[in-house]
């Protein structure tokens, strides 16, 4: 499910945490977050995410919860 990239920055390869709202969670600890460029799939096997979390991704990667938007 890996899209090619069109911006500058992106959830699946820049070298940055990308802040995205978890929209639901999935099967095999994935999750459907919301991205500027739609919808992706990405792990939440290292953090304890739920719907409605924004959590840091980086390179597919779930890497924190941000607490002060945790709902």
């Amino acid at each position: 499910m890996t899209e090619p990239c069109h911006d500058e920055v992106c959830v699946t390869c820049s070298d940055v945490a990308v802040p995205v709202r978890v929209l639901r969670l999935l099967d095999d600890g994935m999750a459907l977050v919301e991205t500027e460029s739609g919808p992706e799939e990405v792990s939440v096997a290292l953090v304890d995410a739920r719907p409605g979390d924004v959590v840091l991704v980086h390179a597919k990667e779930a890497i924190a919860v941000r607490g002060d938007e945790r709902r």
